[in-house]
């Protein structure tokens, strides 16, 4: 009865299987977004109200607060007013998806063409 078994051949190599394929990440070349091009200093910075930053940002007064409360925007203090410096506004906005989206489609962005791209 063993003898009618019928015998089944292996392959020897394991190079008859398939090989896989290599995946290559495709070049892509880097876009200047305004974060990228707003890391230089500025010999004379500009100085706005905590009201206008969050109208030119399209976000409210709070979230500008948020940020000068977490010391992540520059600010000064003059008299009983909060300053805000405008290059660090904007790095600020584009660091969050969420906010970098309404600086583009409520504050300042709505009137740059190269932004809705």
């Amino acid at each position: 009865m063993i003898d009618k078994i019928p015998k089944i051949d292996y392959p020897d190599k394991i190079s008859s299987l398939p090989k896989k394929r290599k995946k290559y990440k495709k070049k892509t070349e880097k876009k200047e977004t305004p974060a990228t091009v707003l890391t230089k200093q500025v010999k004379n910075p500009l100085w706005i109200s905590i009201s206008m930053a969050a109208q030119l940002g399209g976000v409210n007064s709070k979230t500008i607060r948020r940020a000068i409360q977490a010391k992540k925007i520059r600010y000064k203090i003059t008299g009983n007013r909060y300053f805000v410096d405008f290059i660090s506004i904007f790095r600020y906005l584009h660091k969050s998806k969420k906010l970098s989206n309404k600086l583009r489609e409520y504050g300042v962005g709505q009137y740059i063409i190269k932004w809705r791209e």
